[in-house]
This record gives C-alpha cells, sequence and structure tokens, in this order.
C-alpha cells in the first residue's frame, strides 16, 4: 500500500515536471530569442508521443492568445472606427494638399533649373580649380627633376662629365623618389645608368688620349725640366765660382785674373740667359692638360670604380714607360739621340710626380719608387751598352753631362740617382779610354811633325814663348838676367836643348788634364777624390799612351841616330817636367801634395824607359849600320900579300862611326845632366859599336861557308883590325879610361897575332895560365882559324906548281901544324868533356 501510494507520487511528481519542461519550451518559442532546435530537440528527445502532449499544450497556448486578443480588439473597436472616419474626412484635405504641393513643385522646379545649371557650372569649375591645383602641385614636384635632367643634358653637351654624375646623384636620391610613379620617371630611372657608361666611355676615351698626348709631349716636358734644373746649376755654378776668384787669386795671381775675367763673363752671360728665359719658363701642366686625368678619376670614383681606373691608368703608365726606356739603335751616333732619350724618361716621370702631388690615390710613392728603380735598371743597362760604343771623347763628356744633368733633374723631384752617379765612375773610365786614344793620335802627330832639333830662340821674347809654353830653365840666363840685365840681350840667338814637341806634349798633357777634369766636375764629389781621379788618369796618359807613341817612335825606321839622341833628350826634359804637372794638378784641385793620400805620377819611370828604348835602339841602328858596311867587305881570301893599306869599306865605316860620335860630342850641354847623359850614350854607343865590330870581324873569319884563308888575307885583315883600333885609341868619345875601347878588339888582336907572329908554342905552353899572352884566344877558334889556313896555303901552293919544294924547304914547318893541329883537337875535346 505504501509501495503503491509511494509509486503513485512519482508518477505526479513526473507529472508535475513534463508539464514544466512544456511551458518551458513554449516561453523559449515565444521569446524568438533562442534556437528553436534545442528546444525542439529537448522535446521530442523525451520520452514517446511526449510531441503529441507538447502539441496539445501548444494548442492550447494558442486558444489562450487568441481569447487575449480577442477581448484585446474588442476593447480597441470603437477607438479603430473613429480613427477610420477620421481618416476618411482627411482624405479630401490630402488630395488638396497634394495638388498644391505638385504645383509648388513644379514652380519650384521651374525657378531651380538655372539655380541647378550654375550649381552645376560651379561643381564643374570646382572640381577643374581642383584638379588644376593638382596638377600644380605634381608639376611643382616635376619641374625640379625636369630642370635636373636637363641640367643633366646641357652638362653632357658641354662635357662637365663630374658635374653630370653628382646631378645624377642628386635625381636618384631628392628628385626622382618624389615622383617615381610617372612613367617619364621611370624613362628617366632607366636612362640613368646608360648615362653612367656613356661618361665612363667618354672619359675613358679622353683618358686615352691624355696618355697619347703625354707620351707625345714627354719630352718636351723632360726637356724643360733639364732645361731649368741646367740654368739654376749654372746659375749656382757661376756664384761658387765668383766667390772663389780671391782664394784663386791667392794661390795663383796671374791664372786667377783669366778665371776672374771668364767667372765675370760666365756669370753675366748666365744672368742674360736666365733674364731671357724668364719668360719662357713653363711647367709640366703648361705643356699637358692634365683635366682629363682629374675629370676620370673624379666620375670613376664618384661610380665607385675607383680602383679599376687606378690599375687601368698604371697598367697603361707601364707599358708606356717600357716604351720610353727603349732607346733607338742609332742613339750612341750623336749627342741629340741622347737628349731625347733623357728628355722622354724625365718628361715621364714629372708627369708621375706631378700626378703624385695632385691626386690622392691615383699613384703612389711606392709605386712611383718601384716604378723607378726598374727604369733605372734598364737606363744604367742601356747606357753601358751604348756608351761602350762610343769613340768620340767630346761624345762621352756630352753624355755625361746629360746624364749630371738628367741625374740632378730626377733628384729634384725626390728619386734617388746615387746608381746613376756609380755608372759615371763606369763610364769615366771608359772616358778615359777614349780620352787615350785621342791622344795617342795627337802625340804621333806631334812626333810626326817635330824635326828633332834643338828649339832655335832668336831673342828674348821668343824664349819667353817657349818658357810660358813649358816650365824650362836655363841657368845661365837666369845667371845674366840677374846680375848682367843690360847684356841679356847678347846672349841670343842661342838653341834650347829640346826640340818643338817637348812643350807640345806638355801642353797636351796639361790639355789632357782639362779634358779629364771637365768629366769629375757635377759628379758630388770631393776634391780631394777629383784630385786623384786626375792623378791616376795622367798617370795613365804617361805610362801606357805617352809610352806608347815614344816606343813606337824609337822603333820607326826613319828615325835615325840623330833624332834618337834628341828624344833622349826631350825625355829627360819631360821628366823633369813632371813635377810641375803635379802642382798644375794641385793648383786646379786645391789639394796640397803633402796630403797622405795624394798620388804620384810615374812620369819617372815611363821617360826613363824611353830614353832605355831609345839608347838601345841607338846601339841597335849603330850595329845595323856595321852590319851593312861588314855585308859590302869584299876580301879575296886568298891574295897572296896584303895590299898596304886598310879596306875601303872599313874606313868608309870608321869615318862613319867618326862623324857620328861628334854628333853626340856636340849635343848642346846646357847643364851638367845633359852633359853626363849625353856622354854617358855616346861612350856606351862607341863601347857597343867596337863590341859589335870585333864581333862582326871574328865571325867574318870564322865564317863556315868559309873554307881557306891565305896568309895574305890574313895580313890584309891584320890591316883593318889595326885601323879600328887606331880608332879606339884616338878616342872618338871622351871620357874612356886609358885602352878600355881597345879591349873591345883584343880578341881579334891576340888571335891574328898568334897567326902573324907563328908563336904556337908559346900559346901552347901558357895555355891555361892567367899570365898567358893568347889568354882570349879559345883552342877552337885557333883551330878553325889554322885549318882555312893550312887548307889556303895547300891550295897556294898547288896552284904554283912548288908544293914540292915547300915541302923540301918546310917540312919542319909542316910537320908543326900538324902537331899544332892535333894539339888544338885534343884541347878542344879536352873542353868539350869537361863541359
Amino acid at each position: 500500500m505504501a509501495r503503491k501510494s509511494k509509486s503513485n507520487l512519482s508518477e505526479l511528481y513526473l507529472e508535475e515536471n513534463k508539464d514544466q519542461i512544456y511551458e518551458n519550451a513554449l516561453a523559449e518559442i515565444q521569446s524568438f530569442e533562442l534556437p528553436l532546435g534545442t528546444t525542439l530537440r529537448s522535446v521530442y528527445d523525451d520520452q514517446p508521443n511526449a510531441h503529441q502532449r507538447f502539441m496539445e499544450k501548444l494548442d492550447a497556448c494558442i486558444r489562450n492568445h487568441d481569447r487575449e486578443i480577442e477581448k484585446m480588439c474588442n476593447f480597441h473597436h470603437q477607438g479603430f472606427v473613429d480613427a477610420i472616419t477620421e481618416l476618411l474626412k482627411v482624405r479630401a484635405d490630402a488630395e488638396k494638399l497634394k495638388v498644391q504641393v505638385t504645383d509648388t513643385n513644379r514652380r519650384l522646379q521651374d525657378a531651380g533649373k538655372e539655380v541647378i545649371a550654375q550649381t552645376e557650372e560651379i561643381i564643374r569649375c570646382r572640381v577643374q580649380q581642383r584638379n588644376i591645383t593638382t596638377v600644380v602641385e605634381k608639376l611643382q614636384l616635376c619641374l625640379p627633376v625636369l630642370e635636373m635632367y636637363s641640367k643633366l643634358k646641357e652638362q653632357m653637351k658641354v662635357k662637365r662629365y663630374y658635374s653630370a654624375l653628382k646631378t645624377m646623384e642628386q635625381l636618384e636620391n631628392l628628385y626622382l623618389p618624389r615622383v617615381s610613379q610617372y612613367r617619364f620617371c621611370q624613362i628617366m630611372i632607366e636612362n640613368l645608368p646608360k648615362l653612367r657608361e656613356e661618361i665612363k666611355e667618354i672619359s675613358m676615351s679622353d683618358l686615352k688620349d691624355f696618355l697619347e698626348s703625354i707620351r707625345k709631349h714627354s719630352d718636351r716636358i723632360g726637356e724643360t725640366a733639364m732645361k731649368q734644373a741646367q740654368q739654376q746649376k749654372t746659375f749656382s755654378t757661376a756664384l761658387q765660382k765668383q766667390n772663389n776668384v780671391n782664394y784663386g787669386r791667392n794661390m795663383h795671381l796671374g791664372r786667377s785674373r783669366i778665371l776672374e775675367s771668364k767667372n765675370e763673363i760666365t756669370l753675366k752671360r748666365t744672368f742674360e740667359e736666365d733674364d731671357e728665359h724668364e719668360e719662357e719658363v713653363l711647367t709640366a701642366q703648361d705643356l699637358v692638360d692634365f683635366s682629363p686625368v682629374y675629370r676620370c678619376l673624379h666620375i670613376y670614383s664618384v661610380l665607385g670604380d675607383g680602383e679599376i681606373f687606378e690599375n687601368y691608368y698604371r697598367k697603361q703608365r707601364r707599358k708606356q714607360a717600357r716604351l720610353v726606356l727603349q732607346p733607338q739603335s742609332s742613339m750612341h751616333e750623336t749627342v741629340e739621340g741622347y737628349r731625347r732619350y733623357f728628355s722622354q724618361i724625365v718628361g715621364f716621370f714629372v708627369v708621375e710626380d706631378h700626378i703624385l702631388h695632385v691626386t690622392q690615390g691615383l699613384v703612389t710613392r711606392t709605386y712611383t719608387d718601384e716604378l723607378w728603380n726598374m727604369a733605372l735598371s734598364k737606363i744604367i743597362a742601356v747606357l753601358r751598352t751604348h756608351s761602350s760604343y762610343c769613340s768620340d771623347p767630346d761624345l762621352v763628356l756630352e753624355l755625361k753631362n746629360l746624364i749630371v744633368v738628367f741625374a740632378d733633374t730626377l733628384q729634384g723631384y725626390g728619386f734617388p740617382v746615387n746608381r746613376l752617379f756609380d755608372l759615371l765612375f763606369e763610364i769615366r773610365d771608359q772616358y778615359n779610354e777614349t780620352l787615350l786614344k785621342k791622344w795617342s793620335g795627337l802625340f804621333r802627330d806631334i812626333f810626326e811633325a817635330d824635326n828633332y832639333s834643338p828649339i832655335p830662340v832668336a831673342n828674348e821674347e821668343e824664349y819667353k814663348i817657349v818658357i810660358s809654353k813649358f816650365p824650362f830653365q836655363d841657368p845661365e840666363l837666369d845667371k845674366v838676367r840677374m846680375n848682367h840685365p843690360h847684356i841679356l840681350q847678347q846672349s841670343f840667338p842661342k838653341k834650347l836643348p829640346m826640340s818643338q814637341s817637348v812643350p807640345q806634349i806638355y801642353i797636351q798633357v796639361k790639355e789632357f788634364i782639362y779634358a779629364s777634369l771637365k768629366f769629375s766636375e757635377s759628379l758630388h764629389r770631393s776634391s780631394t777624390e777629383i784630385d786623384d781621379m786626375l792623378r791616376k788618369s795622367t798617370n795613365l796618359l804617361l805610362t801606357r799612351t805617352l809610352s806608347s807613341c815614344l816606343q813606337n817612335l824609337i822603333k820607326k825606321p826613319h828615325i835615325g841616330l840623330t833624332e834618337l839622341v834628341q828624344i833622349i833628350i826631350n825625355t829627360t826634359h819631360l821628366e823633369q817636367a813632371c813635377k810641375y804637372l803635379e802642382d798644375f794638378i794641385s793648383n786646379i784641385t786645391n789639394i796640397s801634395q803633402v796630403t797622405v793620400h795624394t798620388a804620384r805620377l810615374y812620369g819617372l819611370s815611363t821617360f826613363k824607359d824611353a830614353r832605355h828604348a831609345a839608347e838601345g835602339e841607338i846601339y841597335t841602328k849603330l850595329n845595323q849600320k856595321i852590319d851593312e858596311f861588314i855585308q859590302i867587305a869584299d876580301y879575296d881570301w886568298t891574295m897572296s900579300e896584303s895590299d898596304g893599306r886598310a879596306s875601303g869599306y872599313l874606313m868608309d865605316l870608321i869615318n862613319f862611326l867618326r862623324s857620328t860620335f861628334q854628333v853626340f860630342t856636340h849635343l848642346p850641354n846646357n847643364n851638367n845632366d845633359h852633359a853626363a847623359m849625353s856622354g854617358k850614350v855616346a861612350q856606351t854607343a862607341c863601347m857597343s859599336a867596337c863590341q859589335h865590330l870585333s864581333t862582326s870581324l871574328m865571325q867574318m873569319l870564322l865564317d863556315g861557308e868559309l873554307k881557306q884563308i891565305s896568309m895574305g888575307a890574313i895580313q890584309q885583315f891584320n890591316l883593318d883590325v889595326i885601323q879600328c883600333e887606331l880608332f879606339a885609341s884616338s878616342e872618338p868619345v871622351p871620357g874612356f879610361q886609358g885602352d878600355t875601347l881597345q879591349l873591345a878588339f883584343i880578341d881579334l888582336r891576340q888571335l891574328l897575332d898568334l897567326f902573324m907572329v907563328w908563336d904556337w908554342s908559346t900559346y901552347l905552353a901558357d895555355y891555361g895560365q892567367a899570365t898567358s899572352k893568347y889568354l882570349r884566344v879559345s883552342p877552337s877558334t885557333a883551330l878553325t882559324l889554322l885549318e882555312k889556313v893550312h887548307r889556303g896555303m895547300k891550295d897556294s901552293s898547288k896552284k904554283n906548281n912548288i908544293f914540292a919544294q915547300f915541302r923540301k924547304n918546310d917540312r919542319d914547318k909542316q910537320k908543326l901544324i900538324e902537331t899544332v893541329v892535333k894539339q888544338l883537337r885534343s884541347l878542344v875535346n879536352g873542353m868539350s868533356q869537361h863541359t
């Protein structure tokens, strides 16, 4: 029961709950706010047939609402009827009002047509005005762009490319971004890179023209720079010489006056030349327009291709440097070839130096130094090669001067040139060689033109002329001038010991020193070094050139004995003049001879060697002359008896020797040295001649082709030897002591005495003893001549058919001869075995 009541309560509760759910669902449907799908799903998802109950609830709800509407309509029906009535009354008034409004509207429309037209016109004008304002604004933005572009075109037209690039930069960065939406701006933007390339091409073309221009004008630029450097150096040198005039006057008054006048003239000419050329001084900028390179550099720098431009410029200049450094094959023939070569190089580096200082980064000091070192090596190699072809010292000197000016010019621009001055020392040696060759020809011409006779002077004026050229002192004249000047003229005419070649040689040696000094100038060397160079060069001149010329002169066939004697005297005076040459060098270099490192002249040995050679040649020529006389000797070696007088050839020979030695004796002996020298030479020559004559006569007797000699020929030969001895004893040359000269014929005399006296027993008995009468007769010589005499005696006996009688009468003598021959042979054999 309880369970049943609980079951009823539950059903009741569920029923109420369902009703509440339906109520909620209807409320949601009426609210029109929530989605119906969820509400309906909650209804249909419940128990089966729940929707039917929901429909019933819905119908009940509808009926409730209909009843409420009906109640409300019934409540408001009278008011509605009243309103409709009122509305019908108003309908007529509304029709009337409509007609009036329509009429008013028509009249208003008719009246507003003109206003509308004016308003539309105003609107159109306002639009136009707005458009014009917009256009003006846009044009104001575009006009600067167009003006800048027009300016760009004008700059391109007048070739102001750097400004054009700046204008392009402004266009791109400032103006074109403001109006980039317009088509013409896009065209401009597209054209700007093309214009830049065009500018690069044009500027590069201008640069190529510039490079070609400086290549053509390099020689003129260099010539101008070298001329300016030379003028400055000449002016400085003239001032320095002018300042040194007083110092030179203290050293050598007469010479300093000449130098002073020369210096004044030189200085005056220098000032005049400077005044003349003052208005003509040109620089590299005056000769070449550098604007293309500046412009191209700026253009490439602005375009960001500065490094490309620098590399191109340097590459092209290196190529031009190689072309400039390549000399012409005939450059060594003329100084103009060298001058043009140097001018081109100077012009090249002057341009590079100018570019270095007026631009930043295009060329650097490192680059120019590297280029200069390369060029310097090439220049030195070229000069070494081409200068070696120069045989003219004047051309070598001009080359040196050009190198000095070249070096000084480039040194002024900051290029190191020490290697060039080192090269000049090499060229100096070559210059000295060419000088030596030239002076060798001058010496030969002087020797050829000399008459090898003492210099005649008719009066004191001629004497002064000679001593002004050559430092000669005559003690007798000096003594007369000091003690008795009023009778000085009585000492003339007279002859000076040397010949004309001596002062001429001395003058030429001084000229050589001057010529050598010319090369030493401007080498930036000290006076001591220059003095040393001059002395070494002069030593070469004396020891090589002059010595060689003297040796060749002495060996010439046409130089006779008299000329050789004069050459000996000449060399003596030249030797004495060497100390004056040393003083001369010291004066022009201002270096004292007492300096430790000062070299000395080697003229002493040179002229001594020449004298010795001349003396030897005198002896040789005398001997040759003696040989000529000996060759014409015509002895009859089979004569039965002598002619009773000496042979004619021998007398002629002796007369020749007498006259020759008289020449020696009568040489001018103005001082003791000359007398001693001439006497010594004469004595030696006389002794040599006698010895050679004795030897020649001995060889004639012992000649292997001569098979037999008669006693008559021995007697004739003895007469000739006696004449030789008489000549020797007559003292042809003074100064011999006793019979010194006769001893030259002692061998012949003892040999002839042996055969003339037939003193064989004494010879054989005393042989080998120091007191022997025939000490100078060797067994071989005696045997040779005895055999010839023996054969001659046999032949003579046969011809006269008295040999039988001879044998009977002189059997003992024949046996004696045979015995002597055997003994002589044994002596000869003993000597050979001992040897």
